[in-house]
């Protein structure tokens, strides 16, 4: 959700380096990482080329919504526009357990609810429905269009439409109204491939830790800001293999690891902090690569307290 083309982006690295000369002593790898203006955390104010939305309180980016409302008849196709995410999902289930796994052993008597936000065309909603420790899945998401895709789908699986079991909802997390207790708090709350297409991040995660119960997770996937992450996500990946559809990612929205930690080291009663790097290999699908979170792709959990 995040259209740039390559001049801007261009444009955006050359000002980072110009910011960066001064600096001469810094690390080879703080060299490499190109210098934002100013840390996406830092800030609650929408930047100038991103669209804000009628409603000051909310992160969504209008021309986020469009971008993928064109994409939304082939969310489900597996060789479409949407490929990268169908091959991502087994590896979100696999971090999902590697999170909860690091507090206490597999139960496979636990019940879980889950919270999908920004759940697109259902790809990991439905997955997730159909795990037999799933009480139940919300799935949330702003595109109207993508939302009746997964709606759609999900009539095909009749064990997905008891009651109850899958909901989708055509919100942004600013409308879903917050926990009335802990109980109606969830115990894993995803954020895949989301955080890198909201406007100012910070605010937006201080609308989604309420939903996570005391003792739950939130687990997210976004891509670091660098120079290869641009290389392969705007360069290659949308301008010249064209695996990824032109304007899906807006460089300057991505979201490095350690923005993200020392943002949660702030937040009273959240921590133990967990990170997977990623990557894909062509003809082998999504591949944990350790270090791959400081120039590319991640998945990224913290835990709730209590």
């Amino acid at each position: 959700m995040k259209p740039q083309n390559t001049a801007r982006a261009l444009r955006s690295i050359r000002r980072g380096l110009s910011q960066s000369s001064s600096s001469r002593k810094c690390t080879r790898q703080s060299q490499f990482r190109i210098p934002p203006p100013a840390s996406r955390f830092l800030s609650t104010t929408t930047p100038k080329h991103h669209n804000p939305t009628p409603h000051s309180h909310s992160t969504v980016d209008p021309t986020e919504v469009s971008h993928f409302n064109a994409l939304a008849s082939s969310w489900w196709d597996p060789h479409g526009p949407s490929r990268l995410l169908h091959l991502m999902n087994p590896l979100r289930h696999d971090f999902i357990l590697q999170c909860r796994s690091s507090t206490s052993p597999p139960n496979p008597q636990e019940k879980l609810r889950y919270l999908d936000i920004g759940c697109g065309g259902g790809i990991f909603a439905e997955s997730a429905a159909r795990l037999p420790t799933t009480t139940c899945v919300t799935a949330i998401d702003p595109t109207p269009q993508v939302l009746s895709i997964a709606e759609a789908h999900k009539r095909r699986d009749p064990t997905l439409t008891s009651p109850g079991k899958l909901t989708y909802l055509n919100t942004s997390i600013e409308d879903l109204p917050h926990p009335k207790s802990p109980t109606e708090a969830f115990d894993v709350v995803t954020l895949f491939e989301v955080i890198e297409h909201v406007n100012a991040p910070g605010p937006f995660l201080e609308h989604v830790l309420p939903h996570v119960k005391p003792g739950g997770w939130l687990i997210m996937s976004t891509i670091a800001r660098t120079w290869t992450s641009w290389v392969v996500t705007n360069l290659v990946a949308e301008d010249v293999l064209g695996i990824v559809p032109k304007g899906t990612h807006e460089w300057s929205k991505y979201v490095n690891e350690d923005e993200l930690r020392a943002w949660f080291a702030k937040q009273p009663g959240w921590g133990n902090m967990k990170c997977m790097g990623t990557m894909y290999v062509p003809g082998l699908g999504w591949k944990e690569v350790r270090g791959s979170e400081q120039w590319g792709n991640y998945f990224f959990g913290v835990r709730r307290e209590g």
